[in-house]
């Protein structure tokens, strides 16, 4: 059988879904057969989606998220004797949110989905979002994890109880699985393609703009069109996945106009970026400069930091919370602070969408000549244990 939202395009606002269809599907023919059943029209809370169905006891289980993925994020629970209902809610919706209290440190909570281990200890996996001062979900939408346990009147409950999700449970009582350390934290683009860390927009990496073959031990850029291009942008990027976090980079680059850039870049989508780039100025030659997108509204800082007696130059973000601070490197020098704290708010998940913040390096060539810039290496590194984030198994990460 097959579950899925009825989408009611006759609604009106922005709550279109009018409950849980389901029908059976043919793996033979590959295409859904026989009846289709409205088995859920949604509780109060609307926008029901995601649907999961568990048999448990002598009762078939609908796992719905409902009230949006933003702060009424939640999940629903509803049960039946029959597979296609009627379902009865229960008494106690929703079995899990956060919308009561803006000050949980897990937001967004729903969506979730249950996993009974091989000891019979029952979790419930679901999302969520961890936003910095309870407003800006620069991480992005995250997977968090709970004990959950059936009561004796049948339904599913919280281990620790109530309906607030739980930054810390206790582990699975199965053996240690470790993963092998994240080697890409400090990438030297060594090997013969991309990490499967690294993402692209709208294209794959292919020689004609992404090499590491053309210069060995570098990644080649060609430059591509603007941050704001819907088209060709070439910029290759990883996810942020620490509140507080160290990014560098070393950058060949010879612009020879203001309409060439290439360098570290802290990228949400085309309406919302930081920029920290070498680029071109008439007068004063090779320089470093700051550009910034925020919802659309596109702001250069006045710098032009002039770079000319360094074959390559070495760039450096510091993100810690809403706020990056930049530093840069010629020759033997020391390194050079950019005394001016950047807002990075805008690079978060209110307004924009699910994915978070990403931290790459990019190249632009406005002239439409492929321009390129290599980079011998792109660090990542956590500046330190916060919020919990690392500290074992047993908290959600």
């Amino acid at each position: 059988m097959v579950l899925n939202v009825e989408w009611d395009y006759r609604m009106d606002g922005s709550n279109k879904s009018a409950g849980i269809v389901m029908q059976e599907y043919s793996p033979e023919d590959k295409k859904l057969i026989g009846p289709m059943y409205k088995i859920f029209n949604g509780t109060y809370l609307r926008k029901t989606e995601a649907p999961h169905i568990y048999k448990q006891n002598g009762y078939y289980y609908l796992l719905t998220a409902e009230g949006g993925t933003g702060k009424t994020h939640a999940v629903t629970v509803a049960r039946s004797k029959e597979l296609t209902g009627p379902y009865e809610v229960d008494p106690q919706n929703p079995m899990l949110t956060s919308a009561h209290d803006e000050h949980l440190p897990l937001q967004k909570a729903g969506h979730g989905s249950l996993v009974c281990t091989q000891t019979g200890e029952w979790f419930m996996a679901h999302l969520c979002s961890r936003p910095v001062k309870g407003k800006y979900s620069i991480l992005g939408r995250e997977t968090a994890i709970q004990r959950v346990k059936w009561t004796e009147d049948g339904w599913l409950r919280l281990e620790n109880g109530g309906n607030e999700a739980q930054v810390e449970v206790i582990a699975p009582n199965l053996p240690q699985h470790p993963f092998p350390h994240d080697q890409n934290e400090y990438d030297d683009f060594q090997h013969e393609s991309l990490h499967i860390t690294w993402n692209t927009i709208r294209k794959a990496p292919d020689e004609s703009w992404c090499s590491l073959k053309e210069r060995k031990g570098c990644l080649r850029l060609n430059g591509g069109e603007s941050l704001h291009s819907l088209n060709d942008q070439h910029l290759v990027a990883r996810r942020q996945q620490h509140f507080s976090c160290e990014l560098e980079t070393d950058i060949e680059f010879d612009p020879e106009t203001f309409m060439q850039m290439a360098g570290l870049v802290l990228y949400y989508n085309t309406d919302n970026y930081v920029y920290f780039y070498l680029s071109h100025d008439e007068e004063k030659g090779k320089c470093l400069n700051i550009m910034k997108c925020e919802w659309g509204e596109f702001e250069q800082l006045d710098l032009w930091v002039p770079v000319n007696d360094s074959k390559s130059c070495k760039l450096k973000a510091i993100l810690h919370d809403e706020e990056a601070t930049f530093f840069y490197k010629s020759n033997a020098n020391d390194w050079e602070r950019i005394d001016i704290p950047i807002s990075i708010a805008h690079l978060s998940d209110e307004g924009n969408g699910f994915t978070g913040n990403f931290v790459g390096v990019c190249v632009q060539d406005l002239l439409g000549t492929n321009k390129h810039a290599d980079f011998h290496y792109f660090s990542y590194k956590e500046n330190n244990q916060e919020r919990g984030l690392n500290n074992g198994g047993n908290r959600n990460t």
